[in-house]
């Protein structure tokens, strides 16, 4: 049960990292589109897409291979990176998923 909790913290890390570099990267868009500027969608965009990418990979990781999780749910948890605010949401459903299914098989 310590590689879950290991793969959960690390999920837990991107989840909201990824989420604040959406908002960013939303933010990047206003300036882009409301004031003719897209300095900082191209600096945001690529970051955020390398991070996001990380993402994946910690919720493949956790819902896949340690967590067992169903397909749709995963798709679920894998497309909230992508949604602004979803990504925060989820990451408490992920936890409290997680912490339930550690407390069950202890």
């Amino acid at each position: 049960m310590i590689d879950v909790e290991s793969a959960l913290n690390f999920y837990r890390v991107m989840a909201y990292i990824v989420g604040v570099m959406l908002l960013v990267l939303c933010a990047a868009m206003v300036v882009k589109y409301g004031f003719d500027s897209d300095t900082m969608v191209a600096v945001v965009g690529p970051i955020h897409g390398f991070l996001y990418m990380i993402y994946l990979v910690a919720a493949i990781n956790l819902g896949l291979i340690k967590a067992r999780w169903s397909v749709g749910y995963l798709l679920l948890v894998l497309i909230a990176g992508t949604i602004p605010f979803l990504s925060f949401v989820l990451e408490r459903s992920v936890t409290e998923r997680v912490r339930r299914r550690i407390a069950t098989a202890s």
